[in-house]
């Protein structure tokens, strides 16, 4: 991959792995509250979230953004290396999560058919009860992956709040910011106000003038104005 075109394209990047990040975040709260809930997480929503080698989901795209944004750059920036590093421990512990999920859609049921058969030999019973509890671990295995993808999923967000500053006068992440307030804000929460002080500290105006000008730049003059018009209302 070409150096030079990966820089060309560095602004779009920057906000693709922000708004991907968002995007699998809100995904997995939705999946986890429902863990909360029932006790059990969804195969096909792990199937869906990832994808496959030659049909990529969100998460599986989120990844490899990451690597070319992150490792690209001849002196790695370290705060990227570290969510390049998170985002891929997130997918990875999805696969895990997608695996556990199938055996207990799957095989659980069966096991607690062949269990509960009356007609069933003794020894045969016996050996189905003792690997059952091996399949029981996967419940346990499920607690400990929804934990860690959670911790590193807070930690991703301390990282971009530290990693972004520097692309304060990205136009499309500034755009991004603008359309998608309610998005970064549902994902970030408490710490949303803090995250855009920090990645503009020096001019609370800006995020709304790049995003007027991005919008402008591809035609969107009514948004452009609704932009502008905010940064008014905001900070007159």
């Amino acid at each position: 991959m070409s150096k030079s075109w990966v820089k060309s394209k560095f602004p779009e990047f920057v906000r693709d792995v922000l708004r991907d990040f968002c995007l699998v975040s809100q995904c997995l709260f939705t999946e986890f509250s429902r863990h909360a809930q029932t006790g059990q997480v969804s195969f096909t929503f792990f199937k869906d979230l990832l994808g496959e080698e030659m049909n990529k989901g969100l998460l599986w795209t989120l990844k490899d953004t990451s690597h070319i944004l992150f490792r690209s750059e001849a002196q790695p920036d370290r705060t990227g290396l570290y969510l390049d590093w998170c985002i891929g421990y997130i997918f990875h512990e999805c696969m895990k999560l997608r695996e556990d999920a199938y055996q207990q859609e799957k095989y659980r049921p069966w096991f607690e058919m062949m269990h509960a058969n009356p007609a069933l030999p003794p020894e045969e019973k016996l050996i189905g009860k003792e690997l059952f509890t091996v399949l029981e671990q996967t419940s346990e295995s499920i607690d400990r992956e929804i934990s860690r993808i959670k911790f590193i999923l807070f930690h991703c967000r301390r990282l971009f709040a530290m990693f972004l500053p520097q692309h304060q006068d990205n136009p499309l992440l500034a755009r991004f910011f603008f359309a998608q307030e309610d998005l970064v804000r549902n994902v970030f929460k408490s710490s949303y106000n803090e995250l855009i002080q920090k990645i503009y500290s020096q001019d609370h105006t800006k995020l709304y003038r790049l995003a007027a000008q991005s919008l402008e730049q591809g035609g969107w003059t009514e948004e452009s104005a609704k932009a502008r018009n905010r940064a008014r209302l905001v900070f007159p």
